[in-house]
């Protein structure tokens, strides 16, 4: 385009009253594209009259350009060639024509229009269109609109053919095509066509009254003049094609139980097929037949029915004439609860999505007979039963289970009304009988269950475990649930009953004989009475001790009360050091030989076959004391003695005794020594002990006699004689010993021995000038003195070289 080609320009100005005048640069930007114009919109510019919007292609052509008054922002270049990036430059002028601000801006017209070559419609909501592709379109936009314009839509499609959906049936629109490239530039509307939708869908129902036929039904369709069925078996590939006018028709001599699929579609005026309509339906079953029939049992009794499931089957549902049914999709099915003696008329059923089929042909059920009831057991003699019941209508022969509880089985069958077995005593056995007729076995009857008394206990073993009780000890027998324990003699009965297979009977009666028996019982059946008993004594009754007197010091006698029958009795006297014993079938017994300072417990025990009573209660008996077993008595002085002894087991207190036709000594003490006075020398004394226990009770003693010192002599004096000699001068003694003089001085010791007889003795060569100490005593056969004779002291003067005068000084025993 040439610029003197400018009147073929077409301006578009808006003009903008009263708006704020920018002071900076123009601002530039695309309103709107199509493939012959392009419309840009830009800002006021302060001081512009006029503004000139310039298109350059960027390619070979000539530029085209619009000028707008100053108040305008709003405009549009025709003109243009489809598919071209121009730039548009737009520059604010003043009055002059003086440029004062520009802007640019590079825009693409949109593609060329499209030309439509077809529009045709499969679909009652669409139309299909083919139309030619245009250079640098990207995509297409199908418009479709009625003539009154009250629809219009869009549809943006790839390319040809497009189809445009959300049309009504039946109807004609004009449809145009509108092509956009990559900018979304869109071109102008091409040349419109009308076209019209085709028919919609006829509304199809369908059933089956039968299993032959299909009756098939629909809402009349407007401006439909004919209509046109394809029906189609399931899984054949022949088609039947049918035509009508009319909206409803019967499929007739069909396979039953088969699905067919119907496709109906109606024609306009035009000779157009409509949309089609498919649905499927399925004829109903054929006539079914019962198979088999059998009874079943478990919690309710059933009969479960069978039969053969025929094609296209979903469901069948068992009737009885007794108002029983049940409804199976397999092939069998039961129906409860039935009872035994009945009779069933039982006819069946097929369904599936097109109804019932017609029913089977009756099929007759003779139940089975009813389980015998009651059933009991007797036992006539144990360890042998019999089953019994009543006889039960109908039935042909009975058959008996009797299962024990240790698993062990039998079986009876027979016709009779009765079943003998072995049964074993502690068992429990469980009983079944059923009966049988031609139908079948009879459901499970009561079960019974039997229960035997339990067994005897064997192994029974009885003690005596003290002497009022006596334990039993017995095996564990089957069905014991309790054991019963008695004992019985001539006035009590004692019981004891317990889970465990051992008792123990107490507070029984000493020495008496006991008829022991081990009963078992159980919870079902009772105790069985007939376990044997066996007879056990218990021990001899506690013996009383009536008195113990001693014989003499080392024998008792005991005696007793004799409370038991033939029993033999042991008296034992324990005591600290020693046991004594005596055996007697009698009330009395003797024991000898007791030691003495002892104290015994004397208990008696009986005897018998039963075992031993308890000892009696025990009665103390001491001893005498027992004497010393050495005594000694020597001579402190001349009268008085020290006497001492051993320990003697048993005494307490000890009365000792020096005795004489001269006189007697005596010392009451615990210890064992005493001193004793008042002795007489040269005299021979008895010597007695008296040892007493803590009770009082003496033992008498006697020892060797004692004979005491000789006497000492007296009046002793000192008389000087010639030659330095001393004589030692006395009375006469009562000892007839020998008498010996000590003479002790300072500086010698001098000793003379009299005779017997004598009353003097010579002691020579004696020093004057010291005091000498003398002392005479007898002297016995073995060169012992008398100990305790006095010492006597003198001085002895001198006269010259001889001696003087002799002085005593006095006297002090013997140290």
């Amino acid at each position: 385009m040439g610029w003197g080609d400018l009147k073929t320009l077409t301006a578009c100005t808006l003009i903008i009253f009263g708006s704020q005048i920018r002071a900076q640069g123009i601002s530039l930007t695309q309103y709107t594209v199509t493939s012959k114009s392009i419309t840009v919109q830009w800002s006021l510019y302060s001081g512009a009259s006029s503004y000139k919007i310039t298109a350059i292609p960027k390619t070979a052509g000539l530029p085209s350009f619009v000028e707008f008054g100053g108040n305008t922002v709003l405009g549009t270049v025709n003109g243009l060639s489809p598919n071209t990036i121009y730039t548009i430059e737009a520059e604010a002028m003043n009055a002059s024509r003086t440029v004062l601000n520009h802007a640019e801006l590079d825009v693409s017209t949109a593609p060329d229009v499209p030309t439509i070559k077809l529009a045709t419609s499969k679909q009652s909501d669409s139309i299909t269109v083919e139309f030619t592709d245009v250079l640098g379109a990207a995509s297409y936009i199908l418009r479709a609109e009625t003539a009154d314009g009250s629809f219009f839509s869009e549809a943006p499609v790839a390319g040809s053919p497009g189809t445009i959906q959300g049309l009504q049936p039946y109807t004609t629109y004009s449809v145009s095509v509108l092509s956009v490239n990559s900018a979304k530039a869109q071109s102008q509307p091409s040349y419109p066509m009308e076209a019209k939708t085709v028919l919609a869908a006829p509304q199809l129902n369908c059933s089956s009254s039968s299993n032959d036929s299909i009756q098939l039904r629909w809402e009349p369709v407007g401006r439909a003049v004919l209509y046109t069925l394809n029906v189609i078996m399931a899984g054949a590939d022949s088609r039947r094609r049918l035509n009508t006018t009319a909206s409803s028709l019967e499929l007739g001599q069909l396979e039953a139980g088969t699905s067919y699929c119907i496709t109906v579609y109606a024609w306009d005026p035009e000779n157009r097929p409509g949309d089609q309509a498919t649905v499927c339906q399925i004829t109903r079953p054929s006539k079914p037949r019962v198979l088999d029939m059998i009874a079943m049992w478990g919690e309710v009794p059933n009969l479960l029915v069978m039969w053969n499931m025929s094609q296209g089957v979903q469901m069948c549902q068992v009737v009885s004439s007794s108002g029983l049914r049940c409804t199976s999709n397999s092939s069998s099915c039961s129906i409860s609860p039935i009872r035994c003696g009945e009779t069933h008329s039982i006819t069946l059923t097929a369904y599936n999505q097109a109804g019932p089929s017609v029913p089977s042909d009756p099929s007759e059920f003779i139940s089975f007979p009813c389980p015998p009831n009651p059933v009991w057991v007797l036992e006539p003699q144990p360890g042998n039963c019999s089953v019994e019941w009543a006889n039960v209508s109908g039935a042909e022969y009975y058959t008996t289970f009797v299962k024990s509880d240790d698993g062990v089985e039998e079986t009876c069958n027979n016709t009779r009304t009765s079943c003998r077995y072995r049964c074993l005593c502690g068992y429990t056995y469980v009983i079944t009988v059923f009966a049988h007729n031609r139908a079948g076995i009879s459901p499970p009857g009561p079960v019974f269950n039997y229960t035997t008394l339990p067994c005897c206990p064997g192994n029974v073993f009885i003690s005596l475990v003290s002497m009022d009780t006596l334990e039993i000890v017995w095996s564990a027998v089957r069905g014991a649930d309790l054991y019963e324990t008695r004992a019985v003699d001539q006035s009590a009965v004692i019981l004891c009953n317990d889970t465990a297979p051992a008792c123990a009977l107490s507070d029984l009666t000493c020495n008496s004989r006991y008829s022991v028996v081990v009963t078992p019982c159980s919870d079902l059946r009772g105790c069985n009475r007939t376990c044997q008993p066996q007879t056990h004594e218990t021990a001899p009754c506690m013996p009383e001790i009536q008195n113990v007197s001693r014989t003499n010091n080392s024998g008792v006698s005991v005696t007793w009360r004799d409370n038991n029958n033939a029993a033999n009795y042991t008296v034992s006297l324990l005591g600290q050091s020693d046991t004594r014993t005596c055996q007697s079938s009698g009330t009395s017994c003797q024991v000898s030989q007791l030691s003495c300072g002892n104290t015994y417990e004397v208990s008696v025990i009986a005897m018998t076959t039963g075992g031993f009573s308890l000892p009696s209660y025990t009665v103390p008996l001491e001893t005498a004391p027992c004497c010393p077993v050495s005594l000694t008595v020597s001579q402190v002085t001349q009268s008085m003695s020290n006497v001492s002894w051993s320990s003697a087991q048993g005494a307490h207190t000890f009365l000792t005794s020096l005795s004489s036709p001269r006189g007697q000594a005596r010392c009451h003490t615990q210890d064992r020594h005493c001193l004793m006075g008042c002795i007489t020398c040269g005299t021979n004394y008895s010597v007695s002990m008296e040892a007493v226990s803590l009770t009082g009770y003496k033992a008498v003693c006697t020892y060797q006699g004692f004979s005491s010192s000789d006497c000492c002599p007296s009046g002793v004096r000192l008389y000087r004689a010639a030659n330095n000699t001393l004589r030692i001068y006395w009375r006469s003694s009562s000892s007839q010993r020998p008498l010996v003089v000590d003479v002790y001085g300072s500086t010698a010791n001098y000793t003379c021995t009299s005779a017997p007889t004598g009353n003097s003795c010579d002691v020579a060569e004696i020093t004057c000038g010291n005091v000498y100490a003398v002392v005479v005593a007898p002297v016995y056969p073995d060169g012992t003195k008398v100990s305790f004779c006095p010492l006597r002291m003198y001085s002895v003067s001198c006269l010259g070289n001889i001696l003087g005068t002799v002085i005593y000084r006095g006297r002090r025993s013997v140290d």
